[in-house]
């Protein structure tokens, strides 16, 4: 599939496994998804641009590689994002922070927006949007469309768990956003939950099955 990214190395996998688990503990749920979330963020940041700056050392000046630019911008999608999103700053501590709201109607499957707040300058910023599964894809769908408004220089997609469907209905709406994800799963069941999937990734983070 077409800007799809798996992250295949052994810890990730692991935790994931230990993640999908139904006897793991809410407590321990909860610090496998931050953990993740921080090495998923290793690999999505690859590409981030550098700039040198002269600093010295105790021993001497050097030309030092640093970001260049504006802060990245961490975008959760609410509730079960949040759960990525502190492993994630341990290692861009610097980052913003922006939330969306969104609740799928059990029905439809349509997401319907109840929060958008995010960074009042986004141009020229890197975003990270997060959102544990992508399923049928549709939250995902709606967060890039609000966020495209604000005119970032560039959104990346990341998760634990994507469904094939999800990822097929995500790139037909933005064909040029890559998606970064621990795994990419069977399928979707009826329910439109991924199978084998994790269960509801916002009840077991919160304690709220």
């Amino acid at each position: 599939m077409p800007k799809l990214t798996e992250v295949i190395h052994p810890l990730v996998q692991h935790k994931l496994s230990l993640v999908r688990d139904k006897t793991t503990s809410q407590s321990t749920f909860r610090q496998l998804v931050g953990e993740i979330g921080m090495l998923l963020a290793y690999e999505v940041t690859r590409d981030l641009r550098l700039t040198y700056r002269r600093i010295e050392t105790p021993v001497t000046s050097m030309e030092a590689p640093i970001l260049d630019g504006k802060e990245v911008v961490l975008v959760s999608i609410l509730r079960a994002g949040n759960g990525m999103l502190d492993g994630i700053l341990k290692i861009i501590p610097s980052a913003k922070v922006g939330h969306i709201g969104l609740v799928r109607d059990p029905n439809t499957l349509q997401p319907k927006e109840y929060y958008f707040k995010v960074p009042a300058s986004m141009e020229d910023r890197d975003v990270l949007l997060l959102d544990p599964m992508v399923g049928t894809g549709n939250s995902a769908i709606a967060a890039v469309n609000r966020l495209l408004v604000t005119r970032p220089r560039s959104i990346k997609l990341i998760c634990l768990l994507a469904a094939p469907e999800g990822v097929k209905a995500f790139h037909g709406q933005h064909p040029n956003i890559p998606i970064y994800c621990a795994k990419l799963d069977e399928r979707l069941s009826e329910k439109g939950y991924i199978v084998p999937g994790l269960g509801d990734a916002g009840d077991r983070l919160f304690g709220t099955e």
